[in-house]
């Protein structure tokens, strides 16, 4: 008995079908979210530090250097950035016309992307992973 339940379990995996890697997950997202989730793609890479790489983490894109250090996914009218609850803090000031929770930034589709502000949140999680 334990083994069919086994096998239903590898099958409903199997057919979610998750994407294996980042650029699989990119590859799945509809315009014109795709094109918001890249420009966030390089901006988040170019902030990381040297020798960081790409995963995915819960069934979304991260950067992980050591650990992870910031996810990022597209949705049907945002793209986010999960850069932790006290990066959002910092930098709360100048979120304040986004859509926040305790550690995801929603940035609107019809919205331009804040690619510096990005780049700054991710430098941030960086320096306080470093020092945690």
């Amino acid at each position: 008995m334990k083994k069919k339940r086994a096998a239903r379990k590898g099958k409903a995996k199997g057919k979610r079908g998750g994407a294996k890697t980042v650029d699989e997950y990119v590859s799945r997202v509809p315009e014109p979210a795709r094109g918001m989730l890249k420009k966030m793609r390089a901006a988040v890479r170019s902030a990381a530090p040297k020798g960081a790489t790409e995963t995915i983490s819960y069934g979304i894109p991260a950067i992980r250097h050591g650990k992870v250090l910031v996810w990022f996914a597209a949705f049907a009218d945002h793209c986010s950035l999960f850069p932790t609850a006290a990066v959002i803090d910092e930098f709360k000031p100048e979120l304040r016309r986004f859509s926040l929770s305790k550690g995801t930034v929603h940035f609107p589709l019809d919205t331009p992307l804040p690619v510096g502000l990005i780049k700054r949140m991710v430098k941030a999680r960086v320096e306080t992973s470093a020092s945690s």
